[in-house]
């Protein structure tokens, strides 16, 4: 149990010293890595139960949560206004794209 803390320990220090610097794919990674553990965890106290001192570094291990939270919503609204963008150019190009016959013309009028 105490290595499967350790392991959990080692994933939430790498991921917090490069959080900043952290693109969505080393988050998706660490989500699944995390996931991964503590599913052996929560196996491992099937059979066994924990005691205070590793139910106090699990706890401690919460505590960056709300770090790691903020960076992937950071990182979720950044994905979410470039794809806002990208629809507003892609309305913006098809109305100049249009299939015109060639002999249409195009009369613009002033306001």
């Amino acid at each position: 149990m105490d290595d499967l803390i350790a392991e959990l320990e080692l994933l939430n220090s790498n991921i917090i010293s490069e959080l900043s610097d952290a693109n969505y794919e080393e988050l998706v990674e660490y989500v699944d890595n995390r996931g991964i553990i503590i599913q052996r965890i929560q196996d491992h106290l099937n059979n066994v139960s924990i005691d205070p001192a590793q139910k106090a570094r699990i706890v401690a291990l919460t505590d960056h949560d709300d770090a790691i939270l903020s960076q992937m919503n950071l990182l979720r609204v950044e994905a979410q206004d470039w794809l806002m963008k990208r629809n507003q150019a892609k309305a913006q190009r098809s109305a100049y794209e249009s299939d015109f016959s060639p002999e249409s013309i195009l009369m613009d009028r002033k306001k």
